[in-house]
C-alpha cells in the first residue's frame, strides 16, 4: 500500500476513505481527481488535498486544514465531486454502512443484515480482515489501522466472535 501521495502531509491531516463498488486502476480516476482537488476551495480557502487508491478499491483523500478548521460545506462539495467522478466512470461507491472485508478473492462489501448469516456459515470469522473506513487521520492510516481482524471490531463484540488462537511454532 503506497502512501507516497501523502508524503508532504502531517499525521493529523483529516482523512476520508471511500470504497468503490468494483476494482479499478488509479490512472482511470487520476485526471478527474487531480482537477477536483486542485480546485477544492470554499469561502476563500484553497484546500491542499491529496489522494491515492488503496487495494484498487479504496479512495483515500487527506487534507491538513480541515483537521483543525472543519467546513462541512467544503467536505460535502469534495464528496459530491468524488461521487460524480466515480459515476462518470460507470462505477459506484459502496454503501457507507456496508462492512468492507478482505477475503481470499479480494475486497467485498457485506451488508450489515448479512453479517450473522455469514458468520454462521463460516464465510466470515474472527481472523477475517475488516477495513475500517472510519479512520479520521492520515496518521491512523500510516500506522496500519486500516485493517483489523473481525474479532477486534464492533462486529466481534456484537456477535461474540473470538480471536483465533495462535499456536506457537
Amino acid at each position: 500500500m503506497s502512501l507516497s501521495a501523502f508524503a508532504a502531509l502531517p499525521d493529523d491531516a483529516r482523512l476520508w476513505l471511500l470504497a468503490l463498488s468494483r476494482p479499478t486502476e488509479a490512472s482511470v480516476l487520476a485526471p478527474d481527481m487531480e482537477v477536483l482537488l486542485g480546485r477544492w476551495r470554499h469561502k476563500g480557502i484553497h484546500y491542499q488535498g491529496a489522494w491515492t487508491l488503496l487495494e484498487h478499491r479504496i479512495i483515500a483523500i487527506a487534507e491538513p486544514t480541515l483537521a483543525s478548521q472543519p467546513s462541512g460545506c467544503a467536505i460535502d462539495g469534495m464528496l459530491r465531486g468524488v461521487a460524480q467522478i466515480v459515476a462518470r466512470q460507470g462505477m459506484a461507491l459502496e454503501d457507507p454502512q456496508a462492512v468492507i472485508v478482505q477475503l481470499e478473492d479480494g475486497i467485498h462489501a457485506i451488508r450489515r443484515s448479512e453479517l450473522e448469516s455469514r458468520l454462521s456459515a463460516g464465510t466470515l470469522a474472527g481472523a477475517t480482515p475488516v477495513l475500517d473506513l472510519a479512520l479520521l487521520t492520515l496518521g491512523d492510516l500510516r500506522q496500519g489501522r486500516l485493517e483489523r481482524p473481525l474479532a477486534g471490531t464492533w462486529i466481534g463484540r456484537k456477535y461474540k466472535v473470538q480471536a483465533p488462537v495462535s499456536t506457537g511454532a
